[in-house]
């Protein structure tokens, strides 16, 4: 009788809601179908080696700020011998240029691979906010070309992979403007485009013309429009509005959008995935300003959760 009630009410709802989506727990088959805390197995040696994840945080961030993600992935993963790096290498000044943490974090990947004497099969990263580009930028260095056949997956949490040169929000702009002045940040310098005269000679430009994201099997871009730090098209990586009004930085914006999208497309056995989320956020400053949904993609058990049993933990196994 309960049952009947649940269905008939849950069915008036999304009448009443003209929702056009599946919903949650109307899906037949979840991501994994394994228990969260299975019977403990004996430690096997895997000849293929072992799956890194690599987990970088964004500005003034932490390592432990993507705790949260390495714990639903292991949970809904279990035997996977996965091995996590959470990136602490940056954690003290991701105010420095790209470059700077670029080499950081290079060397934090090349001294735990040769510390705990891995067996890479494979290498996943996982990225939120700035840290998505200091990946990409990892990706470049001739010191990681060995390790490139060797990607799987790039999910990408809110990364400005086009800057945030038009970003919508003008409080935002003004304050990131402010603390780059403040803290003589290169990287918030680097994300305007600012940092050359001309537009083509700026650090996310150069980046973009340089191979990477077509040597993953998966890059899953997960965007929020709440989020107003980052652009949605910019995480999302695709045009906006008022870069096609914009005669002097628009094209330059195009050209940067073909650079990293075509390897993508030609690439047979890369797959691109955008991700669109909406957050049930409570009506605070921190939501009006973006900041909210901006770090929802890291503490939302609620987002977390779905996200990975519904899609999240393929793009791992």
């Amino acid at each position: 009788l309960f049952d009947d009630d649940f269905y008939r009410s849950k069915e008036d709802l999304v009448k009443e809601l003209v929702f056009q989506g599946t919903l949650y727990s109307d899906l037949p088959h979840l991501a994994s179908d394994l228990h969260y805390f299975p019977p403990e197995e004996e430690d096997e040696e895997f000849e293929d080696g072992i799956h890194l994840v690599v987990c970088v945080h964004g500005l003034d961030g932490n390592s432990a700020d993507l705790r949260l993600v390495k714990t639903f992935i292991e949970l809904g993963l279990p035997g996977s011998r996965l091995d996590f790096l959470m990136s602490e290498r940056n954690q003290t000044d991701t105010f420095a240029d790209f470059d700077t943490m670029t080499d950081r974090l290079l060397d934090e990947i090349i001294q735990h691979i040769q510390l705990y004497n891995l067996t890479i099969g494979r290498i996943s990263f996982i990225g939120h906010s700035l840290g998505n580009v200091i990946i990409r930028s990892v990706l470049t260095r001739p010191r990681f070309r060995c390790y490139l056949i060797k990607l799987h997956t790039f999910l990408s949490l809110s990364g400005p992979h086009l800057g945030t040169l038009y970003n919508n929000s003008t409080l935002v702009s003004t304050g990131l403007w402010l603390m780059q002045k403040l803290k003589k940040s290169g990287s918030l310098l680097q994300l305007t485009c600012r940092d050359h005269t001309d537009p083509r000679k700026t650090f996310l430009y150069l980046l973009s013309q340089k191979p990477g994201l077509q040597f993953f099997k998966n890059v899953v871009l997960v965007a929020s429009p709440q989020d107003r730090y980052v652009p949605f098209h910019s995480a999302r990586i695709e045009m906006c509005r008022t870069a096609l009004k914009d005669r002097t930085t628009g094209p330059v914006y195009t050209e940067m959008i073909n650079n990293l999208l075509q390897p993508l497309v030609g690439a047979k056995d890369c797959r691109l995935i955008r991700q669109n989320v909406f957050h049930a956020l409570p009506n605070t400053a921190n939501t009006l300003i973006g900041r909210a949904a901006h770090i929802a993609v890291l503490d939302s058990e609620l987002f977390l959760e779905k996200f990975f049993l519904v899609a999240g933990l393929n793009y791992f196994k």
